[in-house]
């Protein structure tokens, strides 16, 4: 029934979002129209319309988000040597020994983590596993890049150890993402249909290129899995403000819209660059890095401020958290701060009191648990703060980074919910939230009269599953604007 205009979902609970409206919990009908939720009755009570769906008693949200996506970086990742299950660079260096070049006869691996690795990498140790091959090996936080002397010389890179971090860093993948734009298109279409199975409807693309020609014409060639808005780099501002592109506008297809300036101000954890309060332990004058000087990030605020750009700032430590709130504070910008992985105390309620958003990635805080406790284990600050942004009157939005977390919003749901997602006790279970809470942060939309007919049906009740269950919530349907992206 992929592709179905549904007119009338039949016999469905709502769990998320909208069920405050309803005086209990017995099943209901969903009347669609033109897009839009026009009706819900108990079951039985309305005359159905169009097509139904029948949901068998399962229960319905509202369609899903994902707030943070390299999508191009994501969706290509099926095609990358995986690298997360190394524990050393002598391991990630075999893994890329044994694996097959692309058909531009690049070798790429992706997904490798060497914080806690044993040995460090080095040009002599992946030159010995590549040879002549020119091999990449990307970070999991993308913001590191281990390259051999083969690819070093293809890219014009001069590197000691083969790494290359931040600014050099992104650059190789953007290289690597745009190599074939079809081949590419083509992994995105896939990887829209395994997001939509996931109950998505909607993700925010923070790919580092020009989106404003590549969704459109990803749509025209047949896209329609979800919603998208795309940001913008400081590298294409200049570009954007000529073409006239305003956050909020659609843009050349009703599933697309302009989203924000996004500005990446300080490094990451995995490659011990976020910019922190305090020192990383056995480095006393690394601090992390701070990419966008405090000068230059309120000059960008105000750039995109006035051309009608809302602004997302990628801020990971204290230092770059502190550091974008002053910018937004003086400049009146609007928009989110990006990942918020270390927050100070007193920085927390200047979120809500700028109406500056927290968008954060709940699975990061278990993926990151063991590093925390050793290059953070002196810093003061709240780490990977839920809870806390969420007391202090912070609006949170929920995603993932993909590919440096998989695009599932129920592993986000289920991370925050939990906050473990092994036998080990909750990582800082103060910070946890509820489904409900959750789920807020998951969406956009309410299932009540007037709203889009973007809703998910679930195959358990979303507010009674608990670890396992609730992380791999099973979808069996996934509705945009009332025509089915998932379901049989």
């Amino acid at each position: 029934m992929i592709g179905a205009e549904i007119g009338t979902i039949r016999g469905v609970r709502v769990a998320g979002p909208g069920r405050e409206f309803l005086i209990d919990d017995e099943p209901v009908d969903i009347v669609i129209g033109e897009g839009r939720i026009i009706d819900i009755a108990p079951t039985g009570a309305l005359r159905p319309v169009g097509e139904v769906l029948d949901a068998d008693g399962t229960w319905a949200v509202p369609g899903l988000w994902d707030n943070h996506v390299h999508t191009v970086q994501w969706a290509l990742a099926v095609e990358r040597v995986p690298l997360g299950a190394a524990g050393s660079a002598a391991e990630a260096a075999e893994l890329m020994r044994g694996s097959s070049p692309l058909p531009d006869g690049r070798l790429v691996g992706a997904g490798f983590r060497d914080a806690l690795w044993p040995d460090v990498p080095t040009l002599e140790l992946i030159d010995r596993a590549t040879g002549a091959t020119p091999a990449y090996l990307i970070n999991a936080d993308v913001h590191s890049a281990w390259l051999n002397t083969a690819a070093l010389r293809r890219e014009g890179f001069i590197a000691p150890d083969g790494v290359l971090r931040e600014e050099d860093a992104f650059e190789i993948s953007r290289r690597l993402n745009a190599a074939d734009p079809r081949r590419g298109d083509d992994a995105v279409r896939d990887a829209g249909e395994r997001a939509a199975a996931r109950g998505i409807t909607g993700l925010v693309d923070f790919d580092m290129a020009w989106n404003a020609d590549a969704w459109p014409r990803r749509v025209a060639a047949g896209f329609a899995a979800h919603r998208v808005e795309f940001a913008i780099y400081p590298f294409d501002l200049d570009r954007a403000i000529a073409a006239g592109l305003r956050t909020g506008d659609e843009h050349a297809s009703p599933l697309i819209h302009v989203g924000p300036l996004k500005i990446i101000s300080d490094g990451s954890l995995g490659t011990r660059t976020a910019s922190c309060s305090h020192h990383y332990p056995g480095e006393d004058d690394n601090f992390g890095v701070i990419n966008v000087p405090p000068a230059q990030l309120t000059d960008l605020l105000v750039t995109a401020t006035g051309a009608g750009l809302a602004v997302a700032v990628h801020a990971i430590g204290d230092r770059a958290v502190t550091a974008a709130l002053d910018a937004f504070t003086t400049t009146g910008a609007v928009g989110t701060i990006e990942h918020a992985q270390l927050v100070r105390h007193a920085d927390l309620a200047r979120f809500a009191r700028l109406g500056v958003a927290a968008s954060v990635q709940p699975q990061h805080a278990l993926d990151d648990r063991d590093l925390v406790g050793v290059h953070w284990a002196g810093q003061t600050s709240i780490g990977y703060p839920l809870g806390s942004l969420r007391d202090a009157g912070a609006r949170l939005l929920f995603g993932s980074d993909a590919p440096v977390a998989p695009l599932d919003p129920w592993q986000a749901i289920g991370a925050a919910v939990e906050r473990t997602d092994d036998d080990r006790e909750p990582w800082h279970a103060e910070e946890r939230l509820t489904v409900d809470q959750a789920l807020i942060a998951s969406t956009r939309t309410s299932i009540r009269p007037g709203e889009p007919a973007d809703i998910v049906l679930c195959g358990a009740d979303p507010l009674r599953a608990h670890g396992p269950e609730l992380r791999q919530m099973p979808v069996t349907a996934t509705l945009l604007t009332g025509r089915m992206t998932h379901g049989a």
